[in-house]
């Protein structure tokens, strides 16, 4: 009986469903799973909150497939939203593994290619569709997707979706598809804005929430090290992998132009060729799918990512989370190290900060609610000098930080900016101070003044 009680046998999911979750490696629910499974089971709408890394994904696929059982028709009964192609990806992933005993249909459609391929998937007849909002759209307004027979809508990392500025395609998607539905919505954070979509698109929800908003995994370790500038983060960078022991990690940057610095500075100095790989938005779509598989699979242990990979990529065995630049979405800090510590293993998130991010680290503290520690930076990592440049640029940000908290602060650089300069009206200079001399090709000095 007790075994019953903490498995997944007490949802009375069919033998189909309870062998792939067998096959998967699952023998107990998570949290998240034990609360919204039942309940969507029951057709209730739901607000799911919780972190990457809970089992949030197969929290509401599981019910989904549960209830649509076989395939039937040609028209989706259910359609899922997620916020990037890597996530819709992943999403359809866990349908194949899930509903592998099953014969239902199910696609991925995304940008980034081109739709025909896609499209004759669904022409074919499809049960379930894990799409972009802006793909969906643009297959809807061609009539290559009809939503009449629409039972289930989910909408996945609702917060991330928001951020990315998809809340006019969403809106469009409300009007067009049928009114009597069931919804589901989940995101790791609950701000403002997504207690305001979720009264729009909710009827009369159930809330659940496993752990405190923005809370980071209790088996991921971090700690911090306050570094002056980009070429020591590549010097400790160096240390950690030689000296640590790092296995396998993703290091997270703030711009796709110091992925490819770190990528570049770590094939010199740090990780083979064949062991790493980058990707962020200038990537093409198979490159960044095909380097998130390497890595998956041990082919790659390091992967170099902007934080289009920090959300919803399930990827086991992750040892180290690095931190390269410190996230200015300060909730992105709990995505990007959920890529460790997943399935209870123990997991290291390592954070570098400059003079400039303590701000920003100061405020995903307070989000997390706890002081990452700080280390000192070991005496083995050469700390090289700031160049002029960085360091000024360093400086700007700690102005404009200043600024954003009180905007009656003028700033370190307010005064060089709006001093004129100075003209000196001395008529009488001695002629050893005269240092102007004449282009005889251009002719005299009066006729240039002229």
């Amino acid at each position: 009986m007790k075994h019953m009680e903490n498995s997944f046998e007490k949802f009375e999911l069919n033998r189909q469903l309870l062998n792939a979750v067998a096959d998967s490696g699952y023998s107990e629910p998570t949290p998240i799973q034990d609360k919204a499974i039942p309940l969507i089971l029951k057709g209730q709408d739901v607000l799911g909150i919780a972190q990457t890394g809970t089992g949030k994904t197969a929290a509401y696929l599981l019910p989904i497939l549960m209830k649509i059982k076989y395939a039937q028709g040609s028209m989706p009964r259910c359609i899922i939203f997620a916020p990037t192609r890597e996530l819709v990806i992943q999403i359809d992933k866990a349908i194949a593994e899930l509903a592998k005993y099953t014969d239902l249909r199910h696609t991925a459609i995304y940008g980034g290619l081109g739709p025909k391929t896609q499209i004759e998937t669904i022409q074919k007849g499809i049960d379930i569709i894990v799409a972009t909002p802006g793909r969906f759209m643009d297959l809807y307004l061609r009539e290559e997707i009809k939503v009449k027979d629409l039972k289930i809508m989910v909408l996945d990392e609702a917060d991330k979706m928001m951020d990315m500025g998809f809340m006019p395609q969403i809106r469009k998607i409300l009007e067009v598809i049928p009114r009597k539905r069931q919804n589901l919505l989940f995101s790791a954070t609950f701000p403002e804005k997504v207690e305001k979509l979720s009264e729009e698109f909710l009827e009369f929800p159930t809330r659940v929430e496993v752990t405190p908003q923005a809370t980071t995994a209790e088996t991921v370790k971090q700690r911090m090290f306050e570094v002056p500038n980009t070429q020591t983060k590549i010097n400790l960078l160096k240390y950690l992998f030689e000296k640590e022991g790092v296995e396998k990690a993703m290091i997270f940057t703030r711009s796709k132009e110091v992925a490819d610095y770190v990528y570049n500075s770590m094939v010199q100095k740090i990780v083979p060729f064949s062991k790493i790989r980058v990707i962020h938005a200038n990537k093409g779509q198979n490159t960044r799918i095909n380097s998130m598989d390497a890595f998956r699979h041990g082919e790659v242990n390091v992967l170099v990512a902007t934080d289009v990979a920090s959300r919803g990529i399930d990827i086991q065995q992750v040892s180290h989370v690095i931190n390269f630049d410190v996230p200015l979405i300060y909730e992105d800090y709990v995505h990007r190290i959920g890529r460790t510590g997943r399935a209870n293993q123990v997991g290291e998130a390592i954070t570098f900060l400059t003079i400039a991010e303590d701000y920003h680290i100061k405020k995903i503290e307070k989000i997390i609610r706890m002081e990452i520690p700080r280390e000192e930076i070991p005496a083995e990592v050469e700390t090289a000098d700031t160049p002029f440049e960085e360091r000024q640029n360093y400086l700007r940000e700690i102005d404009d930080q200043r600024k954003k908290e009180d905007p009656t602060f003028k700033g370190a650089f307010h005064e060089k900016k709006n001093r004129k300069p100075e003209i000196k009206k001395s008529k009488s200079l001695s002629p050893a101070k005269k240092t102007y001399k004449p282009d005889k090709t251009r002719g005299t000095t009066k006729s240039k003044r002229r």
